[in-house]
């Protein structure tokens, strides 16, 4: 945490307001907030009531919120929503702040997540048409108008989606000024890797995705840690909700969009279906 706390103050260009919520820890965290917000004027804490269990999805969307409704998002241009396991390179807002200057169509955007094993970085495995969750960067107007977050496990792929339909760029760039150190691996969870594969599978089926879509996404993660065992587990995530008939996204007009984008990917890529979308070359 001290190393997201450290990046963040150390940036080019700081945040105007940082609110950072503290979801009833009950570790040393509340004391380390206070000692960088009595630092820092510009550093809010809120404080929640502890859960007593960790909720992945509704559970990350609500804390947000409760950091959230302590601004009025109107006298803001940009919003972030980060996680406090990060560690950020120093320009990483100034840069993404001038992209989406330059080009008035990107709604959301981050850099890529890397993670440290045997002293060198190894990148985590996110397409460039998504920004990623742990960092989504915002322009307040489009988080608006998409209606935000929705307070489900895959939120985070549903809002750059809900931004595509809209004719907005949803993207991410691995640029060396905006690689960050993700400090927990994607896809883990506090029961074992294998459970977040699993809750990713489900996710997918909540957004809407279809089988031949989903199986080709595990298939191409193959290779990836743990090996063929995560994708069997993305796979069985994604089977099992649609065995026991699990809800779906209840937005028809959503998931024929998707549907549609996913069987152009599978054609011609996500990263073109994307691009086609916007009118980009």
């Amino acid at each position: 945490m001290r190393q997201t706390l450290d990046t963040v103050v150390g940036q080019s260009v700081r945040p105007a307001r940082w609110v950072i919520v503290d979801d009833g820890s009950s570790d040393a965290t509340p004391q380390i907030l206070a000692e960088y917000a009595a630092r820092h004027d510009w550093i809010q804490i809120v404080t929640r009531q502890d859960r007593g269990h960790r909720a992945v999805g509704p559970g990350v969307v609500d804390a947000f919120y409760s950091g959230y409704a302590a601004i009025h998002p109107q006298d803001y241009e940009f919003v972030c929503k980060l996680d406090l396991d990060l560690r950020l390179p120093p320009r990483y807002f100034e840069i993404l702040m001038q992209r989406m200057a330059d080009d008035p169509r990107i709604a959301t955007c981050s850099g890529k997540a890397y993670v440290e094993e045997g002293g060198q970085l190894i990148p985590e495995r996110h397409g460039d048409e998504t920004s990623l969750g742990m960092t989504k960067f915002y322009r307040v107007s489009c988080f608006e108008a998409i209606g935000g977050f929705v307070r489900e496990v895959m939120w985070d792929g549903i809002d750059c989606h809900q931004c595509r339909m809209k004719g907005w760029i949803a993207c991410s760039w691995d640029d060396p000024d905006l690689r960050f150190v993700h400090l927990r691996p994607m896809g883990s969870s506090q029961d074992s890797i294998y459970t977040g594969r699993m809750r990713h599978g489900y996710g997918q089926y909540f957004m809407g995705t279809g089988f031949l879509f989903m199986a080709a996404s595990a298939l191409s993660r193959v290779n990836q840690k743990p090996y063929v065992l995560g994708s069997a587990a993305m796979l069985w995530g994604w089977l099992k909700a649609a065995l026991q008939r699990k809800p779906r996204y209840d937005n028809p007009e959503f998931r024929r969009f998707l549907r549609a984008y996913q069987f152009r990917a599978l054609l011609v890529g996500k990263a073109r279906a994307a691009r086609e979308l916007t009118g980009r070359a």
